[in-house]
Parts: structure tokens; C-alpha cells; sequence
């Protein structure tokens, strides 16, 4: 049995989806709030699943930069609760990190083992897991990606599609470079890296996992109208010009070329995947 941390965030519903007809345990707030990490660990203790995914987080960026005690305890805490169980246990566990625990420095992708220098209380928070991770002991594969957008929940391609009801032109940010991820990919690759893992594979540690070719955010918005056949004028802006309360990293390109060396993963087109979401959307 797999059990899965989350229930409505974008990745659970796709691994909800990637798991149809396997035996999988799926826990919402209702059943393991991440803000109590000891009842965390009790539901993987109770139930002994084969294997464990964390696909629940708090993500809430710019939130986070005036709530860091509950950021610390959902995504450092209870992470490092659930490794713990896992050890216990001699279970595998895959964890979502993110590309925030990067400073966005330079041009070149972040690599798994560079180091890191997080931007805001999220970036930090989430590294406090991995390393919590990282010293359980725990049979465990970090997966870190950027950019995640699906048909569900808030981000930026229903976003964007929501503006261009009402707007023909808009600004977009043009100097953070990244890879979007589609939800399903991370969800079919935690998948992939789990089963590997408890069929008997040594490799562990952190990886990376984001959509190719690497864009802007002003690219990445000109592909979800064209794909639409949306006509929206999009002129980039800096990132000066739309501040928020938490520090972007500029820089968000990650080499991924250990996730498909050790788990056959390789780095999905954004583009095709993006398709997908617009067609399930309704709008393509």
C-alpha cells in the first residue's frame, strides 16, 4: 500500500490519478495535519504502508515571509516526523522539495549537491526538511521542481487564462528563468522513484525534476495563448517592477541529469504537457 501525504493540492490529485487501481491511502487535513508532525508519523506508523509520498506542503510564498513558525512545521517539521517513521520502519519515503532553496544566482542549472542560500522563510523552510531528511536515516529520494501548474488549484497558466478573459495586453515578469513542471509528471516520477526504491533500489539522496526547454515567465505566458489562440500582447517587465514580499530566485534552471541516470526519468516537454492541462480545461 502507498501512502500519500495531501489530498487537494495539485500533485496529490494527479498522483490520485496515477494511482487508480493500485492500493493507495490518501490523507487530507482532516486525517494528518501537517501542523502536528507527531500525528504524522503515528498515521505511517499505524497503518505500515509499503512506501510513503509527501505531496503536502505550505506553498503560500509570500504568506510564509509573516507566518515562519507554521512554514517551519509543515515543511520542515512533519517532513523530518515522517522520515523518522519511515526509518523506523525500513520504508521508503519521497519528498517534494522546490527550486527556492536556490539563491537564483547566475545563469547556469543548480545542480543537486550545489549549495544552497534560500531567499525567503519558504526556501528555508523547505531546505530544513530535506536536511531533517537527509539525517533520519530514512530510505528517502528528495524531488525538487519549479513551477508546478495544472488543471487544479492556483497557478500561473489558469492565471494567465483568467486575465485574457478581460485583457488584451499584460506584463509579465521576463528576467526568472525556469522550467515548468506539470503536476502529473511530478506525480508519475514520485511514483516511479517510490516503486523503485522499495523494489529494492540503493540510490537515495536529492533530485531534480523540472519541464523542458527552460523560459520566462513572459514565454512561458506567450505558449498558453498561443496554444489557446488567445490574442494577448505580453511585454516583459523586471522583476524590480512587480515586488513581492518574498524574493523570487532569477535563477531556477536545474540540471536534472541524475533523476534519469539513476531512475530513467527524463525531463518532460512543458509544452506537450501544457496541452494536456488546456484540453482538460476546456480551452483548447
Amino acid at each position: 500500500m502507498i501512502l500519500i501525504f495531501g489530498k487537494t493540492g495539485q500533485v496529490a490529485q494527479e498522483l490520485a490519478r496515477a494511482c487508480a487501481g493500485m492500493e493507495a491511502q490518501f490523507l487530507g487535513r482532516d486525517l494528518a495535519d501537517l501542523t502536528d508532525p507527531a500525528a504524522c508519523a503515528a498515521q505511517i506508523t499505524a497503518r505500515k504502508p509499503a512506501m510513503v509520498i509527501n505531496a503536502a506542503a505550505y506553498t503560500a510564498v509570500d504568506k510564509a515571509e509573516t507566518d515562519a513558525h507554521t512554514a517551519q512545521v509543515v515543511n520542515g517539521d512533519a517532513p523530518a516526523a515522517m522520515a523518522k517513521a519511515c526509518a523506523a520502519l525500513g520504508i521508503p519515503f519521497v519528498h517534494i522539495s522546490t527550486d527556492y532553496v536556490f539563491d537564483g544566482s547566475g545563469t547556469a542549472p543548480f545542480k543537486p549537491d550545489d549549495a544552497t542560500g534560500p531567499l525567503g522563510v519558504y526556501g528555508a523552510t523547505k531546505r530544513a526538511g530535506e536536511e531533517a531528511i537527509l539525517a533520519s536515516g530514512a530510505h528517502a529520494a528528495i524531488l525538487r521542481t519549479s513551477w508546478v501548474f495544472s488543471a487544479h488549484g492556483g497557478n500561473f497558466v489558469k492565471t494567465m487564462l483568467r486575465l485574457s478573459e478581460t485583457r488584451d495586453t499584460l506584463t509579465v515578469v521576463g528576467d526568472q528563468i525556469g522550467g515548468p513542471t506539470s503536476a502529473a509528471s511530478i506525480a508519475a516520477a514520485c511514483l516511479k522513484i517510490a516503486q523503485d526504491l522499495q523494489a529494492g533500489g540503493s540510490t537515495r539522496g536529492v533530485y531534480h525534476f523540472s519541464g523542458a526547454p527552460d523560459v520566462s515567465w513572459a514565454e512561458f505566458a506567450r505558449e498558453i495563448f498561443a496554444q489557446t489562440n488567445r490574442t494577448v500582447a505580453v511585454t516583459d517587465i523586471p522583476t524590480s517592477a512587480y515586488p513581492t514580499p518574498a524574493k523570487r530566485p532569477a535563477n531556477s534552471r536545474m540540471d536534472c541529469d541524475d533523476l534519469a541516470a539513476d531512475f530513467g526519468v527524463q525531463r518532460p516537454d512543458w509544452r506537450a504537457d501544457l496541452a494536456n492541462v488546456l484540453i482538460e480545461l476546456g480551452v483548447k
